[in-house]
């Protein structure tokens, strides 16, 4: 079954970076789009950023515009998430998503402190 891993998150204070990883194993991920969520508390969750396959077709969540980053490694089975200027607003789980399918990762926590 595929399986997707975050990883990165932790305490971060205002103004720095984060740099979020996910690895799928099972995966086709050559082939598969690949997307970003979070959920802040008392929030829905929200789309942050998606990126295709090869070429690489990025979009962006409107809060996260111009300060972030989405990548992937087909090599590795990867996919990041760069995250510049943090404000404790993108406090929150983020999770991995293949496309729109049923499989995500189960979150990784970025608390973000002033």
């Amino acid at each position: 079954q595929v399986q997707l891993v975050e990883s990165g998150g932790g305490l971060v204070p205002p103004g720095d970076s984060l740099r979020l990883s996910c690895k799928a194993y099972r995966l086709a991920f050559s082939g598969s789009e690949m997307r970003w969520y979070r959920q802040s508390p008392g929030k829905e969750r929200e789309l942050v950023a998606t990126i295709s396959k090869r070429p690489s077709i990025r979009t962006y969540g409107d809060s996260v515009k111009g300060r972030s980053y989405i990548s992937r490694d087909d090599a590795e089975n990867t996919v990041y998430l760069r995250l510049d200027s943090v404000t404790p607003e993108d406090t929150g789980v983020y999770y991995c998503r293949v496309g729109n399918s049923d499989f995500w990762g189960r979150g990784t926590q970025v608390s973000v402190f002033s």
